[in-house]
């Protein structure tokens, strides 16, 4: 699909571009070894205007639009893949949850520092024994007087060790399921608070994930995002959201492996010829490239769908499995063209592999994804069945 980029979305996408390649790729190998991103990098970004580029100016963002953000994680992606995830989260994580879910007060205290990198935002929704089922978390907020008492545990938390503030979700009504969810902003200078470790994890080495714990963290009825109970409803809708935003990556960092891919073969040689001359890297490079034009044909789709408010959470499932599993066939399958080198980790296509997998997991499994679509495909089954009965006169079994 073509959009009609304006004059000043192409200097943007110039400038963000440039800034990449002078600010993020050239310390992509010292991150990888960190297990954080680094604060003053995160505060050029913010500089460089790649953080809350959604948000109003009136908020304190750099009231841009969907397309604006979509630049900015594209042409950070293309560059240095593993730091397009804080441009994603920048836009699409918390902030934006914030922006649009928040009273006046908590926009006034907290969206202009998101924007400029002097506060940082987490989404605390996964715990232990809570996943994908979000409405099976066990943190509770319990109400006393004007307050709310929060005793609970995240985990897999991302900016868990830097965050100043987090999105909680929270069980007000343990016996209600999804309608006991509800989310509050938790100061993390509260006593009560306590940051456990950074963990370990296979890849995304510069982004610290974190075990969050809550002692008894008393907050004010102030604190609340939006209404009591509503906080699942309000999670669902923006997971889609998050879910567009990481096939929109997974689509760029796809073709920018594909492009590693064409430059390495074609001056490494072997056997007295390049290995971009044998017939096997070119059948392979020519049916990852085709996956990839077509899963950018679907991501384009599904941002104008966006834009126009009809993208729906089938529709996002859709396109965050699809370009999820893609995402991971082309780093795989362009690493085995690197051979030995690809298995080396001062080679950018070893941290991109190893950086890939979560794709599958973050956000909603895959699994979650499958039901999700299966869901919507069989309810609309049933209802053509029942159309297709009345017209024919037939009483459905």
């Amino acid at each position: 699909m073509n959009f009609n980029f304006t004059e000043e979305q192409k200097l943007f996408a110039e400038s963000v571009r440039k800034f990449a390649l002078a600010h993020l790729e050239k310390d992509a190998l010292t991150r990888a070894h960190t297990a954080r991103f680094p604060f003053d990098v995160a505060k050029l970004m913010s500089q460089q205007g790649l953080m809350g580029i959604t948000i109003p100016e009136a908020d304190g963002g750099q009231g841009g639009s969907l397309m604006d953000a979509v630049i900015a994680i594209e042409q950070v992606a293309a560059v240095c893949p593993r730091s397009a995830d804080v441009v994603q989260f920048g836009n699409f994580g918390p902030i934006r949850t914030f922006a649009e879910y928040g009273s006046e007060a908590q926009k006034k205290r907290w969206l202009p520092k998101m924007v400029t990198g002097e506060a940082i935002g987490s989404l605390g929704m996964t715990e232990p024994h809570a996943g994908s089922d979000l409405k099976a978390i066990r943190t509770k907020a319990v109400r006393d007087g004007d307050d709310y008492v929060i005793s609970g545990q995240k985990v897999f938390i991302s900016n868990g060790q830097l965050c100043d503030v987090i999105v909680l979700a929270t069980k007000t009504d343990s016996s209600a399921g999804a309608k006991g969810v509800t989310l509050f902003l938790v100061d993390t200078a509260l006593p009560g608070f306590r940051r456990g470790r950074n963990l370990h994890k296979l890849g995304l080495k510069a982004q610290d994930t974190s075990e969050l714990f809550f002692d008894e963290v008393r907050v004010p009825a102030s604190a609340m995002l939006g209404e009591e109970g509503k906080g699942f409803e309000l999670m669902m809708t923006k997971l889609a959201q998050e879910r567009l935003a990481q096939a929109i990556r997974s689509a760029t960092v796809a073709e920018t492996v594909i492009g590693w891919t064409v430059d390495y073969t074609s001056q490494r040689k072997a056997f007295g010829k390049t290995i971009a001359d044998f017939q096997n890297t070119q059948f392979k490079l020519a049916e990852l490239q085709t996956e990839a034009v077509v899963g950018r044909q679907f991501v384009d789709t599904c941002i104008a769908m966006f834009m126009r408010g009809e993208l729906d959470a089938v529709d996002a499932a859709m396109a965050k499995m699809w370009l999820s599993n893609l995402h991971c066939k082309v780093v795989d399958e362009c690493l085995q063209l690197f051979g030995g080198w690809g298995y080396m980790w001062e080679y950018p296509i070893a941290r991109a592999y190893a950086d890939a997998r979560v794709v599958k997991i973050a956000g909603g499994s895959i699994e979650v994804m499958k039901h999700i679509i299966g869901r919507r495909l069989f309810a609309e089954a049933r209802h053509v069945g029942e159309r297709v009965s009345a017209i024919a006169g037939i009483n459905p079994v």
